[in-house]
């Protein structure tokens, strides 16, 4: 461990105008990679390290020197976004409305209301993306938030088994945490640079998004509070999600519209903040017995679509 931390201040230390002293402010400040500090703001450069915002801005230039961070052509975006990778959810019905797996480099949100399958799904994520890429995964491992207290390893156990994976090891490349609050849920988003380059992660998940903020910050007085720490945390994770290649998926919880007579009065918390920002969103429901419908309701490139899935012992798998 220490050896990877010499390694990183190394890397650090190559952006100009950096020594070993800013070096390890920017380490204790979660900025770990030439790659974190290249996207962050003057303003918060300048603030986590104690220097000056045109200090900071230098700093940012050369970040971004180093990395070539530039414009492209349309053409030079399509290229790169040909090997965007996907992993399977365990359902292939599943999979093939949301375009082959979740993809990385962008935010999957599943909403609903309790017991429709959101857990789960995150769950089989970890264990899937596990997997070789021709099964389906990345060879990587996942890490997983979990703000509500659902995560359970004896699942994870189960659906190990069930793809004739090694259920110890399986459990090793899950790098969990428990977050308690708010400000205990960005600090762990705002230290995942580190732990995504030295343990090969290629999947983060945080169930649920906005429990925390929802008991926090209650009332029109603490909405603005409220929407301004959500919309940074979200802009952290899709920073992570494009600078690592990394997929990144979250749940949320659903609230009742009174204004809504006629039709499904559920909406998905969290307001325009986290539609504006998520990639696609997926609406879980629960019908008969063990079976889920999902229906993609938002996605820059996805069609609106529903497919029904089935929860079992095994995990996620296709409605029969």
């Amino acid at each position: 461990m220490e050896e990877e931390e010499e390694n990183i201040s190394s890397e650090i230390e190559k952006i100009k105008g950096v020594g070993p002293a800013i070096a390890n402010k920017l380490r204790e400040s979660g900025f770990s990679t030439i790659e974190s500090i290249a996207v962050a703001t003057a303003a918060e450069l300048a603030a986590s390290v104690e220097i000056g915002e045109s200090t900071a801005r230098k700093i940012i230039k050369a970040a971004q020197s180093l990395l070539k961070i530039q414009f492209m052509t349309a053409k030079e975006l399509l290229d790169k976004r040909r090997v965007i990778y996907k992993i399977t959810t365990g359902s292939s019905n599943l999979d093939n409305i949301l375009g082959g797996g979740i993809e990385t480099r962008g935010i999957t949100e599943f909403f609903g209301e309790y017991a429709t399958g959101k857990t789960q799904i995150c769950h089989q994520l970890s264990v899937t993306v596990q997997l070789p890429q021709d099964k389906g995964g990345l060879n990587a491992g996942a890490v997983y938030i979990d703000t509500e207290g659902t995560f359970r390893p004896e699942r994870i156990e189960q659906m190990a088994l069930s793809l004739n994976l090694d259920p110890e090891k399986t459990l090793s490349n899950i790098i969990y945490g428990r977050a308690y609050s708010t400000d205990h849920q960005l600090f762990l988003v705002k230290n995942l640079d580190e732990v995504i380059t030295s343990s090969n992660i290629k999947l983060v998940i945080i169930d649920s998004i906005v429990s925390h903020f929802r008991s926090e910050f209650p009332g029109r007085e603490s909405l603005v509070k409220r929407q301004q720490k959500l919309n940074k945390h979200l802009h952290d994770l899709l920073r992570l999600s494009d600078i690592y290649d990394c997929a990144v998926v979250v749940t949320n919880q659903v609230i009742a519209r009174p204004d809504v007579f006629y039709g499904n009065p559920l909406i998905p918390a969290g307001g325009n903040i986290v539609a504006h920002t998520v990639t696609t969103r997926v609406f879980l429901t629960k019908r008969k017995e063990n079976l889920r419908a999902a229906k993609i309701v938002d996605s820059p490139i996805l069609p609106s679509s529903e497919t029904l899935f089935k929860i079992t012992e095994e995990g996620v798998r296709d409605a029969e």
